[in-house]
């Protein structure tokens, strides 16, 4: 299709923009053929009309679909043009952190300016052996893919890196070597790629200086040739170097620095070394302080110089020349001081006595006098004669100058001289990689002759680098076989011919260099007249006669003549060169000896390398008649031939680029200048590449990739089983124009735009389909909320109208009753306020009433009282008067009778004595006495009316009486009451008087007490509500201090718990530490072991040996296996007879390293020794302290030990005598070499062997024996320790004085180094680990006691505070907390208590581990091999018995041991045993000959057979170590083997388990513990073993089948990919797949079930495979971009799930291997998940807690989307997820450490078979074993 077709509405474009360079825009209708203007929309919303060329009538470049951008390779865009690829770069750039990107076969790097986490070892190893389009851009992949292409085509290979100054280059090249020497390692000791490394900061001090744009700037060019040997190992490297910036030493520019050497001196002034350098601060010295910057910030110069002195110390500069070098640097600062007075116009002086000058002269060795001359005078030489001429102050200044950069640039060349001596090798070079770090493309306001040099390098380089692009898009092209047509790109050779050719640019130079008044500006108007107007590339400025301008492939480049005769012939005067070359300071001729001695730089060696320490800098070797003026060629010819030779040099090896971009010219982290970074992409060559490939096909896909990712795009009838056809088919549909696409013979070749076209169609498609279904689905959606809204409003509607129905009957109801309420309500309010009066009423009359009664009765009462009382009173005052009237009266009465009487009397004596008298009385008598008749009748009947009324009245009388006897009585009563009320009132009255004035003192009181009762009242108020609040605070704070304390509990109980908890992980974790160092010590140890095998069957190929047979081992290897093993190497029967010793020939070629290891390790072993002499000495002055208390001994133990000390000087002395005889036989053999005497059958070979066969058995029987002594002497001192610290002491001394003995035994001491070492190492980690853990927990029982007190005094001072006050409740609750806290720390001190038993029996299980090596130490000093025993009898007494019967064992002769191993351990097929035998059947067969040989007490049967078993097995796994099944099958029985030592071991511990048959079976001899350790050490290397043979088998499979195929087809289309193709995703033939994984798995886990391994250790085997295939995908994903997608974190999920169902299915679900795949599944939920808003990111952040902060960041930086309806992450995002996890410490480490094992533990698994059943079939060959 034409491409204006693309150019429609919403189709996005790049406008040129001056700030921005480029910006997007967005078109607004489509564009028709002839528009002159285009509707454009900027990003920020603004519209423009963007008017198009009308010459041209150009389009503005259209902008990549978002899925593109942020790619690997900027080949991959679909569009290629400057716009789109400054986009892509800022993208990765800015927002992904990523600062490599390949363009084509250039790798583009941009200067973070900020410390990266990408360059650590684990990421070399990530990338070593990776396809370089298989993993993200990175300096690695460039220097991984030229080593592979080093190795695969045999070619030398060139690293080309360039850019401008601070653009990264030396930090690149730095990565680059550092690569390859960590890649290739070293082919000897000398470790050369150190020295390579080292070389760095020597080159860097010397080389480097601050500019304005770099602080550490290389000042020169170099180009390092790192040389390997046949198997590609570094052996040496080779330094040259281009341009050194000599004018830097002398000027420095504003803020910039000299030479970083320069300061680091000054820096160090200080050091007593240094103090007769005279040296000072730099701002002291001339060139050191022109620029006013002399620090860097963050650089410490004075650590500096010590890296520096100790690159140069290991590069074998000694001190003596490094202090010469440090002395000429300060003559030439000191020179710069030097000061010059002129005494006129063409003459000078120097100030007499100068110091400077005199300083300079004392360090440089030379005469005062004469050099002061000679920089103030010339000499002059015509033809005739010489003559001596002064020159000017400013030509001095120039001279001065001149010789210092002389000086400097000497010196230069002389050190890289040395480093390339140092780095030089003696071994053929097979091939080398070379990395070229030179300057970019320069261009500054003023450009001089350096500038012109650099850029002429850089269009050399420019033209190379075309070439090679060119080259290579033709051969893709023609492997491909499609039409090649040419390729019109930038050739820069007319430049190229204007600098070099003929006439041209250095040509007019150098020819006016020869010119005696040759200047600048006659060399100007020469290039003027030569090219002005003639070549197009030359123009003159319009304001200038002194520059030119020349058009180079970057940029217009315009220089100043100024300077440039003067920089071309760098003139220094030879008189000042003679007298330093006359120097006393022997260093300084010998660097201008150099000068005479120099080849010329257009020779070469015949190799075509250029020698060591050549620089372009040099002279060219003066010719003998030539004068002292012409004794060098021009800077110019000499850096065009080095330039001739670097470019011969670089074609003739295959280069790979690195292109240097910086950013910024502020030095800002991750800022991005659009501008700069265009300069620098034109500049170097980026853009030139991008136009090349865009001119041709730049966009190819493969026919698969092609039909995958455009499947969408073809109908079912066009999909055909060809599919070359099919993808053939479809695209003559969907691009008419042919020409626009190419069929090549495996890929499918674009021209630029076609994929983008292909994409948009695609786009289109997934669009319409992508809406078909939206609109199917959202009108599904909507018809079932429609159906649901409807439903539910009929719903809502019913229960509405219901709701209101009820609610209206209810208002009806609520009304009524409202009414009813109401009517109540007021009835109720009236008859309630008519009740109030009427009570009120009541109860005012009430109270009135009552007051007025109480009134009246008062007055009536007190008027009654009073009544009582008066009448009392007047009746007692009555009766007295009456008393006294009536006596008065009766007195009166008596006395007047008495008279009255008297006169009667008288009378009647006067009348008696008259009869008259009688008769007057008789008359009267007679009436009277008729009147006395009558009255006596009258009284009669009123006498019977009396007497009637008297009887009445007696009556009433006595009733009468009786009521006034109770009245009187009670008048009485009354009386005696008045009386005593009487008396009571006088009382009562008193008491009243009293009580009035008490009352009126009560009153006074009561006043007083009222007035302090309303004051305490108050106060009381005052205090009562006082005290309401501190009650109210207190109850807070009691609820507070409760709620604390609670807390705090809670808060100590989780810390106690977590603590022990965590206590008991650490140990545990310390524990598997201990096991993993342990496994690795003995993993080192058996990869020693097949070392030193290796270099033994190597010593036996060098040597010739006329008949093979089987050698003896060497001494050290048995040594050290005994050690490991308690055996020795053992040969086989048949094999004895062709034993023979090494004859002398093969001791000759001696490893004198090796030598002088050994004799180091001897020198530390007696240092060890000194160390427990001393340590013994110590012990017995303890023992002689202690031995007061301890008086008795039994003789009869100190007579054994006596005898057992006797037996061993025996033992020793034979030992000796063995040993001279041996020294002899050696001797004899050295004298005669002659194969005659020492070839096999010879008597001289048969003598020996029979004496060597001998004295073996001997030494091995003495051996035997020592051990046996030892291991008495051992359970002996065990034993008494506990009683007798004597007797330990004397055990302890004869130990020592058998190490002593043994130490003086060279032989054996060598053969016991390295082990010992090894013993040495694990004793000590194993003592500090101990020390640790036992300080660890010191310090938690410490804080725990400093908790509990502190909790304690908690309570005390809260119960003080809650006491306080009076309330009974909050004493209660507060001692109910006491009583809930002590209980709570009574459970965590139980709790403690169990953590401390747990503890102890860590500590246990160390202790054994401790004493292992204890007395693996004890067998080190006894130095016996407890294999090497034959025939010699043993006390029975040294091994323990048990009285046992005997049943199901095996029997066998002692001459059948060799074939009983070589059938059932050499030559058994575990396939044939695993399928048709019982699982571990020879492990049980071994151990029934081991029951046997216990039966016979034949200790010496059962330690051979042992060794030889365990030599077998090693043998076997050495020779089929590859094989899985050969690994598995021995690792089962070796732990059935250790298993059945256990079950029938006798020990209680392993017989819980046992069957009654099964504990008669146990060994009744012989205690084989030891040899249980050996067994577990092999199963241990073993199952290291197998670990990596099962890595080694899934390693190809991993990433291809967990990443990179896809599971779930279609879900995660292909991506168009650039020049670098990855590994494609589709499951070709031949590709792994999550299939071959899992079948992967069912094999092992099938093999080793069927083997019979432990459940336990297969769940561990699974446990290390799943951690490997876990670790390997997500360091893969880690540096992948392609595969960080949402539709990749799904297929990663499906394959997780797979695997964890097949754990299921396996029954592994808890063998913790699922637990190993979470970082994995954290990753890939991490690239599904929503990656938006702060909720997104909290979700993150607590989901993956096993991903380190790194890979988090990593993960959501790459996070990259397959299809336009994905989103991004944000930087903000990816910033906010940072600041979340700041304060999570985890690993900084990006990668998992995918050869990480897990430590291995062996669980005891009993077997319930019984022995006596076991049956051995025939076809094991094991006839001639019989059963007991």
């Amino acid at each position: 299709m034409a491409a204006s077709e693309l150019y429609t509405k919403y189709a996005r474009v790049w406008i040129p923009d001056p700030e921005e360079v480029w910006k997007s825009a967005e078109l607004l209708k489509d564009y028709k053929p002839g528009d002159k203007v285009l509707q454009l929309r900027l990003e920020e919303g603004k519209d423009l009309e963007y008017c198009l060329d009308p010459k041209t009538k150009e389009l503005p470049p259209l902008r990549n679909p978002d899925i593109l951008v942020g790619e690997n390779d900027l080949t991959a865009l679909s569009y290629l043009h400057e716009p789109a690829v400054l986009h892509n770069l800022r993208v990765r750039f800015i927002d992904s952190k990523l600062i490599y990107t390949y363009c084509g076969i250039v790798l583009v790097a941009i200067n973070p300016y900020e410390q990266l986490p990408i360059y650590g070892e684990d990421i070399i190893n990530a990338y070593s052996g990776q396809n370089m389009g298989d993993m993200d851009p990175h300096i690695f992949a460039v220097a991984e893919e030229a080593y592979k292409q080093m190795a695969r085509d045999e070619r030398n290979q060139s690293i080309i890196v360039s850019g401008e100054s601070g653009a990264g280059k030396t930090v690149s090249a730095k990565y680059a070597m550092r690569y390859f020497a960590t890649v290739s390692g070293s082919a000897s000791e000398a470790n050369v790629e150190e020295k390579v490394l080292a070389s760095n900061p020597i080159m860097e001090s010397i080389g480097n200086a601050k500019t304005t744009r770099n602080d550490n700037s290389s000042r020169f060019g170099k180009y390092i040739e790192i040389g390997f040997d046949k198997r590609y190992r570094i052996i040496g490297a080779n330094m040259r170097t281009y341009l050194l910036e000599k004018s830097r030493v002398v000027f420095q520019a504003e803020e910039e620095r000299n030479y970083h050497i320069f300061y680091q001196l000054c820096a160090s002034a200080a050091l007593p070394e240094f103090k007769t350098l005279r040296l000072g601060n730099a701002n002291y010295f001339h060139y050191t302080k022109q620029g006013g910057s002399p620090v860097i910030d963050g650089i410490d110069d004075a650590k500096e110089m010590v890296n520096t002195r100790q690159a140069c110390t290991l590069l074998g500069i000694s001190d003596s020349y490094q202090m010469g070098i440090f002395r000429i640097l300060a003559g030439i600062l000191h020179l710069g001081n030097v000061e010059f007075a002129a005494r006129d116009s063409d003459s000078c002086t120097i100030p007499p006595k100068h110091d400077p000058l005199t300083i300079f002269c004392d360090l440089m060795g030379v005469e005062y006098e004469e050099m002061a001359h000679w920089l103030c005078h010339r000499k002059l030489a015509t033809a005739t004669e010489t003559y001596i001429k002064p020159v000017s102050k400013l030509h001095a200044i120039n001279a001065r100058d001149a010789l210092a950069k002389h000086i400097y640039a000497n010196l230069f060349n002389w050190i890289v001289d040395h480093v390339n001596k140092a780095l030089h090798s003696t071994v053929k070079q097979h091939s080398f990689i070379g990395v070229l770090d030179i300057y970019g493309f320069e261009t500054f306001e003023i450009n001089s002759f350096e500038q012109f040099c650099i850029n002429y390098a850089n269009e050399k380089l420019q033209q190379q680098f075309n070439m090679h692009v060119f080259k290579l898009e033709q051969e893709e092209y023609m492997k491909e076989q499609i039409p090649w047509t040419l390729i019109d790109f930038y050739d820069n050779q007319p430049c190229i011919n204007l600098i070099e050719a003929k006439m041209g640019v250095l040509d007019l130079l150098d020819e006016e260099c020869k010119m005696p008044k040759g200047s600048d500006d006659t060399w100007a108007q020469k290039l003027y007249n030569t090219h002005l107007n003639k070549c197009a590339l030359f123009e003159k400025p319009r304001l200038s006669n002194k520059a030119f301008i020349i058009k180079h492939f970057a940029d217009k480049v315009e220089y100043q003549c100024e300077g440039f005769l003067e920089k071309n012939k760098d003139t220094v005067y030879e008189e000042q060169i003679k007298v330093l070359k006359s120097s006393k300071f022997k260093l300084l001729p010998e660097l201008f000896q150099d000068e005479e001695k120099v080849i010329s730089p257009t020779s070469a060696t015949s190799s075509g390398r250029v020698p060591l320490s050549r620089t372009p800098v040099k002279p060219a070797k003066a010719r003998p008649g030539q004068t002292s003026k012409e004794h060098k060629k021009t800077v110019g010819h000499q850096f065009r031939n080095s330039l001739h030779l670097l470019m011969e040099t670089l074609n003739a090896t295959t280069p790979h680029y690195v292109r240097c971009i910086k950013p910024n010219d502020f030095k800002f982290p991750f800022t991005f200048d659009e501008k700069r970074a265009v300069q620098q992409l034109r500049a170097c060559g980026v853009l030139e590449t991008i136009r090349i490939s865009a001119a041709g096909f730049p966009s190819r896909w493969t026919y698969q990739e092609f039909f995958s990712r455009y499947r969408v795009l073809m109908k079912q009838k066009d999909v055909l089983s060809d599919r070359k056809q099919t993808c053939k088919n479809v695209l003559e549909k969907l691009i008419l124009d042919k020409d626009k696409y190419q069929f090549g013979k495996t890929k499918i070749f674009f021209r630029a735009g076609q994929v983008a076209y292909l994409e948009k169609i695609r786009a289109d498609k997934l669009r319409a389909a992508c809406i078909r279904i939206q609109k199917t689905i959202r009108g599904w959606l909507m018809r079932k909320k429609y159906m649901r809204m409807r439903k539910a409003a009929i719903t809502i509607q019913r229960y509405v109208r219901g709701y209101q129905a009820r609610c209206y009957a209810k208002f009806l109801r609520r009304t009524r009753a409202a009414i009813i309420i109401q009517k109540f309500q007021r009835m109720y309010v009236v008859r309630k306020r008519y009740q109030c009066m009427r009570d009120a009423t009541i109860a005012l009359q009430a109270l009135l009433r009552g007051y007025l009664v109480r009134n009246k009765y008062q007055m009536m009462l007190r008027e009654h009282k009073s009544i009582i009382i008066q009448k009392h009173v007047r009746g007692w005052l009555a009766r007295v008067h009456y008393h006294r009237t009536l006596k008065a009266i009766v007195y009166l009465q008596c006395c007047y009778r008495r008279m009255m009487a008297k006169r009667e009397l008288k009378k009647l004596k006067i009348e008696a004595r008259s009869v008259e008298r009688y008769k007057k009385l008789h008359i009267g008598l007679e009436n009277k006495i008729m009147q006395l008749q009558r009255k006596i009748d009258e009284q009669n009947k009123e006498y019977k009316s009396l007497l009637e009324k008297m009887n009445n009245l007696e009556i009433t009388y006595s009733t009468e009486t009786e009521k006034l006897r109770s009245d009187v009585e009670r008048l009485r009563m009354s009386e005696e009451e008045a009386k005593n009320a009487t008396n009571r009132v006088l009382s009562l009255q008193e008491e009243i008087a009293k009580l009035r004035k008490e009352l009126q003192q009560t009153q006074t009181e009561k006043k007083t007490i009222e007035e302090w009762a309303d004051k305490y009242k108050h106060e009381t108020e005052q205090l009562v509500s006082e005290l309401k609040e501190q009650n109210t605070l207190l109850k807070t704070e009691k609820e507070e201090l409760n709620r604390r304390i609670h807390d705090q509990a809670k808060e100590i109980t989780e810390t106690m718990e977590k603590k022990l908890v965590e206590e008991t992980k650490q140990l545990e974790l310390d524990l598997n530490d201990e096991r993993l160092r342990y496994q690795n010590l003995l993993n080192e140890f058996s990869r020693l072991e097949e070392r030193y095998d290796d270099l033994k069957d190597e010593m036996n190929l060098m040597v010739s040996i006329p008949k093979p047979g089987h050698k003896r081992t060497d001494s050290t290897h048995s040594s050290n296996e005994s050690e490991y093993t308690f055996s020795s190497e053992i040969t086989e029967a048949e094999d004895l007879p062709l034993r023979m010793e090494e004859p002398s020939e093969k001791k000759a070629p001696l490893d004198m390293s090796l030598f002088l290891k050994l004799q180091k390790r001897v020198t530390e072993l007696e240092q060890e020794k000194q160390s427990l002499q001393d340590e013994l000495d110590r012990k017995e002055e303890q023992a002689l302290r202690a031995k007061a208390k301890e008086e008795e001994r039994p003789p009869i133990r100190g007579a054994e030990l006596e005898y057992e000390s006797l037996k061993r000087q025996e033992l020793e002395s034979e030992n000796k005598k063995l040993k001279n005889e041996l020294n002899e036989l050696q001797k004899a053999l050295t004298e005669t070499r002659s194969p005659e005497v020492t070839a096999p059958g010879a008597p001289a070979y048969r003598v020996l062997l029979d004496q060597l066969t001998s004295v073996s058995e001997e030494l091995e029987v003495r051996k035997e024996e020592v051990l046996i002594l030892r291991s008495q002497l051992v359970s002996q001192k065990e034993a008494i320790q506990p009683k007798e610290d004597k007797n330990t002491m004397t055990d302890s001394t004869i130990l020592l004085e058998d190490v002593q003995k043994m130490k003086d035994k060279g032989e054996i001491a060598q053969a016991y180094i390295g082990l010992k070492e090894t013993n040495r190492l694990l004793e000590s980690q194993l003592q500090s680990q101990k020390k640790s853990h036992e300080n660890e927990l010191e310090s938690l029982r410490g804080e725990i006691q400093s908790l509990k007190e502190e909790n304690n005094r908690q309570q005390q001072l809260l119960a003080q505070n809650l006491q306080l006050p009076p309330e009974a409740r909050i004493e209660a609750s507060l001692q109910h907390e006491i009583t809930r806290l002590t209980n709570e720390n009574l459970d965590l001190m139980e709790q403690l208590e169990k953590q401390d038993k747990t503890v102890r029996k860590l500590k246990k299980q160390l202790k054994v581990f401790a004493k292992k090596i204890g007395e693996l130490e004890v067998g080190q000093m006894e130095n016996i091999s407890p294999g090497q025993i034959i025939d010699e009898p043993i006390r029975p007494v040294n091994i323990p018995r048990k009285e046992k019967d005997f049943q199901g064992m095996l029997e066998y002769k002692k001459e059948d041991e060799q074939k009983l191993v070589k059938n059932l351990i050499l030559e058994l097929k575990p396939r044939g045993v695993a399928v048709n035998l019982i699982p571990g059947l020879p492990a049980y067969i071994l151990f029934m000959c081991v029951r046997h040989a216990d039966y016979l007490n034949d200790d010496q049967k059962v330690r051979s057979l042992l060794t030889s078993t365990i030599n077998g097995i090693k043998k076997v796994l050495k020779k089929r170590g590859d094989d899985f099944e050969t690994v598995s099958f021995w690792l089962s029985n070796t732990c059935r083997f250790l298993h059945c030592l256990k079950q029938y071991s006798g020990e209680e511990g392993f017989m819980k388990h046992n069957t009654p048959r099964q504990n008669e079976h146990c060994l009744t001899n012989f205690d084989l513990a030891e040899y249980r350790q050996v067994l577990s050490d092999l199963a241990i290397q073993i199952y290291q073993q197998l670990v990596r043979v099962l890595e080694n088998i899934l390693q190809p499979m991993i990433v291809s089948g967990m990443l990179e195929h896809e599971t779930i087809q279609g879900v995660s289309g292909v991506k168009p990919t650039g020049l670098r193709k990855r590994t494609s995703s589709i499951a070709d033939e031949g590709t792994y797949t999550l299939d071959s994984i899992i079948r992967q798995l069912n094999s092992f886990h099938s093999v080793m079930c069927q083997h019979g391994m432990d459940p336990e250790l297969i769940k561990q085997v699974v446990k290390q495979m799943f951690y490997i295939i876990g670790a390997v995908t997500l360091n893969n994903l880690l540096l992948r971009k392609d595969m960080c997608s949402w539709s990749k974190g799904m297929q990663i999920r499906y394959n997780v799930s797979q695997l964890e169902e097949w754990l299921r299915d396996k029954n592994l679900m808890n063998s913790g291997a699922k637990e190993t795949l979470e970082p994995l599944i954290q990753a890939a939920q991490l690239l599904q998940v929503k990656k938006k808003t702060d909720e997104d990111a909290e979700a993150i952040c607590s989901m993956c807690n096993a991903l380190t902060t790194a890979q988090i960041v990593k993960v959501l930086n790459l996070y990259t989307p397959v299809n336009e309806f994905e989103e991004r992450v944000l930087v903000s995002f990816i910033r906010t997820i940072q600041l979340r996890l700041r304060d999570r410490k985890d690993s900084p480490q990006l990668l998992m450490d995918a050869k990480h094992i897990f430590p291995v533990t062996f669980p005891f698994n009993p077997s319930s078979l019984a022995l006596e059943t076991i049956q051995i079939p025939a076809s094991l060959g094991l006839g001639f074993i019989s059963r007991v």
